[in-house]
């Protein structure tokens, strides 16, 4: 089945109307224009191109009676004000991450991603099936917004270091670009965080002005440029098992909907959760590969480190359940599932990712032989 006979089935199932064709549904619907602020530039195609998908998806499935137009950021609004253009309805929705606005409130983050929480499968699970979705949309509701999963990065690097990190004390005093809950994280193990825009890394780096920055992952780092000026490499990225990108929707836009309309929207979102994904993982390989014969140097976060960033992720948010009740339910609901969902991943994922990822280090896979 392709693409957008899914999603025009999928849309329109519910009612008992999927035999519909396009334009006897765009004929039985209002026609709506909408406007969608991104907090990213096209020059990162993989995670920009999210937005773009969904008003594809929704565009041909209604042959053009439901018709987002997507905006960089920048365009509109600057791309951390994204979620806040949707709130004053200056904008319908907007492509976003949701931890982009912790300052408002810490919960705001648990729609995209806490350090050392769940990964890209367990985050899926947990707000698909784990009551996650339903738990986040109360909370975002109450903020004038409604939330749908809309890609995901997977699990990211561990960022560009000028120096190699050795041991948990070669990360005293330095300076570097990481924000939002991993930023309090690093600085209770010695790291003074720095807010730097995407475009100012490579001359912070270069300059000496930050010791080290965290961006996203092979792909989108190569573009870069930060093997040139900071070639250790570090992975894992602890404080991004996965990053849940999402659509905040305007809630009097998104009541003002018809069901199929909503139903239509939330399966774009769905099917572009899945498609970021999927490009990711067919696109780091050939990137890391690049970056590494271009002299980047892939090192693993030192035991020390990682321990050391783990107990201050437990305290930090022992502190917040404490004084945050909009918090603690969804918090601990999502590390109930943690729990089950590693559990269950050793049992059966990991044994056979360990065996055939011994293959591949032994040069025994086919393509090697």
């Amino acid at each position: 089945m392709d693409r957008r006979r899914f999603l025009r089935t999928a849309a329109v199932g519910g009612a008992g109307a999927s035999a519909l064709a396009a334009p006897a549904l765009a004929q039985s619907q209002d026609r709506i224009q909408w406007r969608c602020t991104s907090s990213f530039p096209p020059a990162l195609d993989t995670i920009f191109g999210g937005a773009q998908d969904v008003a594809k998806y929704v565009r041909e499935a209604t042959d053009g009676a439901f018709d987002i137009q997507v905006f960089a950021a920048g365009e509109i609004v600057p791309g951390l004000q994204a979620a806040d253009a949707v709130q004053n309805g200056t904008v319908e929705m907007c492509h976003t991450a949701a931890y982009y606005y912790v300052g408002k409130s810490p919960t705001w983050a648990l729609g995209a991603v806490i350090p050392y929480g769940l990964n890209n499968r367990g985050m899926n699970a947990w707000l698909y099936y784990g009551g996650g979705l339903d738990m986040l949309n109360e909370f975002y509701n109450a903020q004038g917004l409604q939330y749908l999963p809309a890609g995901n990065t997977g699990t990211q690097m561990g960022g560009w270091f000028r120096s190699e990190i050795n041991s948990l004390q070669d990360m005293q005093g330095l300076q570097m670009r990481i924000a939002g809950l991993a930023g309090q994280i690093m600085e209770q193990i010695g790291v003074t965080p720095q807010q730097i825009a995407g475009g100012d890394i490579y001359p912070a780096l270069e300059r000496g002005t930050i010791d080290a920055a965290e961006w996203i992952g092979p792909y989108d780092d190569e573009k870069l440029g930060f093997y040139q000026v900071a070639p250790y490499y570090y992975y894992p990225g602890w404080w991004e098992g996965n990053l849940t990108l999402n659509c905040f929707i305007n809630q009097s836009s998104w009541d003002g909907l018809s069901d199929t309309y909503k139903s239509l929207l939330a399966t774009a979102c769905r099917a572009a959760n899945t498609e970021m994904m999927a490009e990711y993982d067919y696109k780091n390989p050939t990137a890391l590969r690049s970056l590494v014969s271009n002299g980047a140097q892939l090192r693993a976060y030192p035991e020390d480190v990682l321990n050391a960033t783990y107990d201050a992720a437990l305290q930090l948010y022992s502190d917040i359940s404490s004084s945050d009740s909009d918090w603690k339910p969804i918090y601990d609901s999502m590390m109930a599932f943690q729990a089950e969902h590693f559990l269950w991943q050793q049992v059966a994922e990991t044994t056979f990712s360990n065996f055939m990822q011994n293959k591949q280090r032994a040069g025994e896979l086919p393509a090697q032989q």
